[in-house]
């Protein structure tokens, strides 16, 4: 004797690859919820200097020329982009998940980072940036 079976489940179809519908499960209502605003552009720029790094380590590229010539900017400015890697890892950090902007300027830009950079000593780095930051809290 045959028995029937009934299966229950919520799917969505998701568009894919040359207009091809695909299934997923759920409803598709689960898609993580984007924060309003935008990411700051130094955030921005310091997981640019991450992943310029880890392509010249891994030997995808070979030097910041290389990089330079790829992304249609100057040296310079690539050198700048890469300084931000010289900061303290907490700092590196905090720039990463600053929050996001809704309005106007960004409060902190590559530039106010400069004399940060400039800085050797890591401790002297974090003072600066309590100051930096400071500012940016309070506007």
């Amino acid at each position: 004797m045959a028995e029937s079976i009934t299966i229950e489940c919520t799917f969505h179809v998701k568009a894919g690859r040359s207009g091809h519908g695909r299934m997923e499960n759920g409803s598709g209502s689960e898609r993580a919820k984007v924060e309003p605003g935008r990411v700051p552009r130094v955030s921005r720029l310091m997981a640019l200097a991450i992943r310029f790094e880890r392509l010249i380590q891994e030997g995808h590229v070979r030097d910041y020329a290389q990089l330079s010539r790829l992304g249609h900017v100057t040296r310079a400015r690539v050198t700048q982009i890469m300084n931000l890697r010289l900061l303290a890892p907490e700092i590196q950090e905090d720039i990463l998940f600053l929050p996001r902007v809704h309005e106007g300027r960004d409060p902190i830009t590559e530039r106010d980072l400069r004399p940060l950079v400039a800085e050797l000593e890591w401790a002297d780095q974090r003072r600066m940036w309590r100051s930096l930051k400071a500012i940016y809290e309070t506007d």
